[in-house]
């Protein structure tokens, strides 16, 4: 009698009924799309996105404007699905470096295993998870183990810094995440689930004043003084269930306007849930100090808000002589990009120059 063990019988993956599940959990080329690239590429001609995927932006004029060369370290402050990285790396050999910075818990090794399967090692990449506030310490980090390493030692910034803002596609197309009311899903919109408050716990504590003047600054919503009161204070446990009583409070509007309203009041809870405002001060604010003499750096952004901010920080580093030169006119994607790519369309770039 044989004492090799019997094989594990073999298990058929659950199976879902129908031939087009609703559910995104059921969708097995959404969670690894890697593995379906006849279909991605049938999405992306049809000028959608791939679920479970992001379409790096502006990658063309981005790598015009920085420049990478061998030999110099850039940072990725939004390192997200990596796919401006993944052009950046690919120009810093030999002898560069790129630090990739990500809050999120969940896409970050990810991102890091894509990164590496594509042959970028340890010598020239490296993950850290952080929000891009945190850049001069990531920095310091950095110096300190080139220092222990012997290579460029002291080295305290970057001769490029890129920051692609917002929410990429992964956390909007999973609904776990509840970034949007593509699929229904808990209201969450937390960047690092780890920390914070959900969005729902937000809405529940905030007053309608509070509100109003929260959907205006950071939404330019123009219907915030009706939708403040029937949602502030309230409890919405699901995308779902917050987008019916935004639309139950604009009847008269159109579907389309409708709609719009929805986006822009899930775009205000999310930037008021990340903090996403105070972090982006906090990085420009800290931003020259972080770039070489002569170092570039370039910041997307898709609202207002944003690139308000960015617009005025430029331009008071030229003032001050802080930069020697920036971007005086607003780059956006071409028609061909929106075209290819409809989630680009909102997308804004700014550049600025370091005093050599």
């Amino acid at each position: 009698m044989s004492d090799t063990p019997a094989p594990a019988p073999h298990k058929r993956r659950p199976r879902y009924s129908g031939k087009n599940p609703r559910r995104f959990e059921d969708k097995y080329k959404e969670h690894n799309p890697g593995r379906y690239a006849e279909t991605v590429e049938k999405v992306l001609a049809s000028g959608k996105t791939p679920a479970g995927t992001h379409r790096p932006i502006m990658v063309a004029e981005i790598l015009e404007l920085l420049a990478p060369k061998p030999g110099e370290v850039a940072v990725d402050c939004t390192l997200g699905y990596g796919g401006h990285a993944q052009e950046i790396l690919a120009r810093l050999a030999p002898g560069g470096k790129l630090l990739g910075l990500d809050a999120d818990p969940i896409e970050l090794p990810k991102t890091e295993a894509r990164l590496r399967a594509l042959g970028f090692g340890p010598e020239i990449f490296t993950a850290h998870r952080s929000n891009f506030a945190g850049l001069p310490q990531v920095l310091a980090e950095f110096s300190s183990l080139s220092a222990s390493d012997g290579e460029r030692a002291g080295v305290r910034c970057a001769d490029i810094i890129l920051a692609d803002l917002g929410v990429s596609s992964m956390q909007i197309d999973d609904p776990a995440r509840g970034f949007s009311v593509k699929f229904d899903g808990p209201l969450d919109m937390r960047m690092n689930p780890q920390r914070g408050q959900p969005a729902s716990a937000f809405l529940k504590k905030i007053g309608p004043d509070a509100l109003a003047t929260l959907l205006v600054e950071y939404a330019d919503e123009p219907h915030a003084a009706a939708l403040a009161p029937a949602l502030a204070g309230k409890t919405f446990a699901t995308t779902k269930s917050l987008a019916t009583a935004i639309r139950a409070v604009l009847p008269r509007l159109n579907k389309e306007d409708c709609d719009l309203s929805i986006r822009r009041v899930f775009q205000a809870l999310r930037i008021a849930v990340n903090d996403e405002f105070s972090a982006l001060d906090t990085f420009l604010r800290n931003l020259p100090a972080c770039l070489n003499p002569g170092g570039r750096v370039a910041i997307l952004t898709f609202h207002s808000g944003e690139d308000r901010r960015v617009k005025k920080s430029f331009e008071a580093g030229l003032r001050d002589g802080v930069y020697s030169d920036i971007s005086h006119e607003v780059l956006r994607p071409s028609p061909a990009e929106r075209n290819a790519n409809p989630r680009s369309a909102p997308a804004k770039l700014r550049w600025a120059r370091r005093m050599g």
